[in-house]
């Protein structure tokens, strides 16, 4: 189907696109961005249960233009309570950070999770959502703003990893047990700490590499408290129509009822992409930056 797009969301992975690093190698000429709102402008054959004109939101490569071709499959219908920027902002943060949370693990009350980049896209959602879960939520920031923003979320505590190290941080708030599960979207800089502050049967999920891919993992390391490593990433949900659908009904469940919010960080035009993207390489922002087509 053909989407006219009103609110594009940009991703950490955008950047990556850019530079060639994604899972998604551009062949250029190529239009980036993979996430926005809008309304239905026209559809295929064999296209059913939408019709021109619905709200919509959609996960797939090419939002960075006014409209944008995308499969029937990548395509989430909106409902009327949720606005084209929350529909804009949601689909790969949120359902990144419920699926880690209840697909890949199984959260469950008590249990301490710590989010790496708690104040960014997918960690916000992350806290919040484990927050609704009962677990005891640890976010990891570099700036007193993101802390604030991660302890609005729900995070019980915060590390400020500009002052501290968050792996005896994160061992001095457990008691010296460690955290049950980490997300982890940074890499390298992070990845190798979290496994020496991992609970036993402690979980670690890598979704990402902001900070550059990890060193290898001798697997003979996650002996030692016997240990669990996974990896994620979201396209292997959305191919899975009845798992997404319990994901997309759990997380507009959450946004109805005032659990899930994801702050906007900014909002710029369409025709200032490469303002958006240089604000978010540079790791100030808190929340999602959204651009506009007007």
């Amino acid at each position: 189907m053909l989407v006219r797009n009103h609110r594009i969301g940009l991703n950490f992975g955008d950047l990556m696109f850019l530079r060639g690093e994604y899972l998604v190698t551009p062949k250029l000429p190529d239009v980036a961005g993979m996430e926005a709102a809008g309304e239905i402008a026209a559809i295929g054959d064999g296209v059913i249960d939408v019709q021109v004109g619905d709200r919509v939101a959609y996960i797939g490569m090419g939002s960075y233009a006014d409209y944008t071709l995308i499969r029937a499959n990548r395509v989430l219908s909106l409902p009327d309570s949720i606005s084209d920027e929350t529909g804009a902002s949601f689909p790969v943060a949120a359902l990144t950070a419920w699926h880690m949370l209840h697909t890949v693990h199984h959260v469950s009350a008590g249990e301490s999770v710590l989010v790496h980049s708690a104040a960014g896209g997918v960690g916000l959602a992350a806290v919040q959502i484990a927050h609704t879960a009962g677990a005891r939520v640890i976010g990891v920031v570099s700036s007193p703003a993101k802390a604030a923003a991660a302890l609005a979320g729900g995070a019980d505590h915060v590390i400020d990893s500009s002052n501290a190290a968050f792996a005896p941080a994160v061992l001095e708030l457990t008691d010296g047990r460690g955290a049950d599960l980490i997300l982890d979207g940074v890499g390298r800089p992070t990845f190798a700490d979290g496994l020496t502050c991992l609970a036993r049967f402690g979980h670690l999920i890598l979704f990402g590499r902001a900070g550059g891919s990890p060193a290898p993992v001798d697997p003979l390391q996650l002996l030692s408290n016997s240990r669990t490593l996974s990896g994620f990433v979201l396209p292997h949900i959305y191919r899975d129509a009845p798992v997404m659908k319990r994901s997309l009904d759990a997380i507009f469940g959450l946004v109805e009822g005032g659990q899930l919010r994801l702050p906007i960080a900014g909002c710029l035009p369409l025709e200032e992409a490469a303002t958006a993207l240089t604000a978010l390489a540079s790791r100030q922002t808190i929340g999602k930056f959204l651009l506009s087509t007007g």
